[in-house]
């Protein structure tokens, strides 16, 4: 009973900490909704009244919609490229005894540690050295190259949780390599596939370095968004929306997790 005691009172700074910094990174952020409700140009206290106009000139707004679609086809190929690259290499490196696993998995994961402005400037020299104009397919590529490692980062884990066995047994039945992955992986390995679809939508809706230097004259969402930052009458707008992606953003994220948890969950003889 002491023992239980004590623990709790040295959890306390700890908890303590962990409430001040989750209320030092997003308290800020729930500003956003406030003000979008604010019936002023001007970000500032106290409130002027209560409108919802900004909402409806958001919707009014041709070009955003149209900067709003880029982000979501680029999103939605970023994801889908970086998935299945993502799902070949945690097979390969969780299934093979492969010669310089570790040195394979350090590289693919490096654009975690390479600053973006880094990455975006050295894929611009490059686009330009081999003459590729620059589109929302240069945007893709760049968007995939940073979306694999949290693809990897997320199927490792759910490669390495199930019964190697169970592929096993599929192949003594006489299924080939291919058909036993579609018969008996993917459909384990599932639940981290989609919450891999989600995070890497996410992270390629979001991103910015990347789609300044790769972008031309199609931009993504937050390329128009920084674009409008210089317009105070338009600043209403702009925050009207980022409440809206603020919201979506966070209800992506956190069903992602959750089926990846609920997936990890379900492994045959997990928790055990």
């Amino acid at each position: 009973m002491k023992s239980a005691t004590y623990v709790e009172r040295s959890n306390r700074p700890l908890r303590t900490y962990a409430m001040l910094f989750l209320a030092f990174l997003y308290v800020p952020v729930l500003f956003l909704p406030l003000f979008s409700f604010n019936d002023s140009l001007y970000v500032t206290f106290p409130l002027k009244a209560f409108t919802t106009k900004w909402y409806a000139q958001m919707l009014a707004n041709e070009p955003m919609h149209a900067a709003l679609m880029n982000s979501i086809r680029v999103g939605a190929a970023s994801a889908l490229f970086a998935t299945i690259l993502g799902v070949f290499g945690a097979k390969a490196v969780t299934r093979y005894r492969m010669p310089g696993r570790k040195p394979v998995v350090f590289t693919i994961m490096l654009p975690l540690v390479i600053p973006g402005i880094i990455m975006g400037v050295a894929l611009l020299i490059l686009m330009s050295r081999l003459g590729i104009p620059l589109s929302l397919y240069t945007v893709t590529l760049g968007h995939v190259l940073i979306c694999v490692p949290f693809s990897m980062a997320t199927l490792i884990a759910r490669f390495e949780g199930f019964d190697k066995s169970m592929e096993e047994a599929a192949a003594d039945l006489g299924d080939n390599a291919w058909w036993a992955f579609w018969r008996v992986t993917f459909p384990i390995v599932f639940p981290g596939i989609l919450a891999s679809l989600l995070l890497c939508f996410t992270i390629s809706f979001d991103e910015f370095i990347m789609a300044f230097f790769l972008s031309s004259t199609e931009p993504t969402l937050p390329i128009y968004i920084w674009g409008q930052l210089r317009f105070p009458q338009k600043l209403p707008g702009v925050i009207a929306l980022g409440s809206v992606i603020l919201v979506v953003s966070f209800v992506v994220v956190f069903v992602s997790q959750w089926l990846r948890g609920r997936g990890v969950a379900q492994i045959p003889g997990e928790g055990r």
